[in-house]
């Protein structure tokens, strides 16, 4: 019997491979003789550009950058083979992973740090970025990640705005004269997991800003910032940013598609079309995927609605192990996920379940494989 595994990170908590891992231990528990294909795969998030890097034999390259709240770290990008081709995600400088609970207030924080990035990868020579939008710390509409590429934003008095979500509010100039004249010659590809636009009741501030730590407040703040920066980019780019997919990443699409001349393409697409698992579906019995939540937006673009639309097309049913389901996940059921199931065994705190996760995601995939097993010898008995 081939299963395969193929999970997106539980943030904070596993990576991807420690997802595969943990389900291939708790199945293992049953069937020992199976054949596991662990393909561990990724959106746009954190990941994203270790999974390409690697996917394709690449070589990563570190650097100084600042994070989210502006301090500096030790960050990381990767390369193609013959170097044409950076490979880089938003979280590995401005990832709320970078920030402990208490520090989290998309009101300060910025994307800078992955300018920072964008600009290494431009002083190597890349031909091609492929940048990926996703478990951000920022609401800044990518102001931040702009302004390390030479672009300026400006109150009235014509003095610079503090580069974060809360600058946004005092915007009313933008000079790009100084944006580096490099990235004209570049493409862009822009891993993006949600189509969400940029401002409204479903832009970025109304649905991610509360996840990074944004009280309700802070929200509206954002929002009407964020409506600001809005109108005064549209002035200066002459194009209609309130777009599907412009508010991934706290608004980083938008600054994508106004400073970088870059394309939003689904995240999962791109990491499918690498990642070598269509070959593995043909002879699967069973396809085995995750992440950290699964909720009502797991079918816009996820990963598992990706993986779950490629099993469909083959056949092979689709079980979903998740750090928790929201109580409005049934949805998903109507888009290829045969079954949900939530590793929390109980009541416990948000650190107990991300200590615990190893152990919790093992079991729930060890009666898994235990309900898949009574299903099949029950299905034996009736033929």
């Amino acid at each position: 019997m081939k299963i395969i595994i193929a999970p997106d990170s539980y943030k904070e908590s596993l990576t991807a491979m420690d997802v595969c891992n943990a389900i291939e231990e708790g199945f293992k528990q049953v069937y020992s003789d199976a054949t596991y294909i662990k393909v561990p795969l990724g959106d746009g998030g954190e990941g994203t550009a270790s999974l390409l890097t690697e996917a394709c034999g690449g070589t990563f390259v570190s650097c100084k950058v600042h994070d989210p709240l502006g301090r500096v770290i030790e960050a990381f990008y990767g390369l193609s083979p013959d170097g044409s081709t950076a490979f880089i995600e938003m979280a590995a400088a401005s990832g709320l992973h970078l920030l402990s609970p208490k520090e989290r207030n998309p009101l300060i924080t910025s994307t800078y740090g992955t300018g920072e990035l964008i600009l290494d990868a431009i002083n190597a020579g890349v031909q091609k970025i492929i940048l990926g939008l996703g478990g951000s710390a920022t609401n800044d509409g990518g102001v931040g990640m702009a302004a390390a590429l030479g672009v300026r934003f400006l109150n009235r008095k014509r003095s610079t705005i503090s580069l974060n979500g809360g600058g946004l509010d005092e915007l009313a100039y933008i000079d790009t004269s100084a944006l580096d004249s490099r990235l004209a010659s570049i493409k862009i590809e822009a891993a993006c997991d949600v189509n969400n636009p940029l401002v409204g009741e479903k832009g970025a501030s109304y649905i991610f800003a509360p996840q990074k730590g944004a009280t309700s407040t802070m929200v509206e703040q954002l929002e009407r910032n964020m409506r600001n920066y809005a109108d005064v980019l549209q002035e200066c780019v002459q194009r209609d940013v309130n777009v599907a997919g412009a508010g991934a990443a706290g608004g980083m699409g938008a600054g994508v598609l106004a400073f970088l001349g870059g394309e939003l393409v689904p995240g999962i697409d791109l990491v499918l079309s690498v990642s070598g698992i269509e070959k593995h579906m043909q002879e699967a019995e069973l396809l085995i995927t995750g992440e950290g939540r699964i909720d009502a937006q797991t079918i816009q673009g996820k990963t598992i609605s990706g993986v779950a639309t490629l099993a469909a097309q083959y056949g092979v049913p689709v079980v979903v192990i998740a750090g928790s389901a929201d109580n409005n996940h049934q949805v998903v059921y109507k888009h290829g996920i045969d079954a949900v199931f939530s590793i929390v065994p109980g009541a416990m705190s948000l650190e107990e379940a991300l200590q615990n996760a190893y152990e919790n995601v093992t079991l729930t995939a060890r009666n898994v494989a235990a309900v898949w097993k009574i299903a099949q010898q029950s299905l034996y008995k009736d033929n």
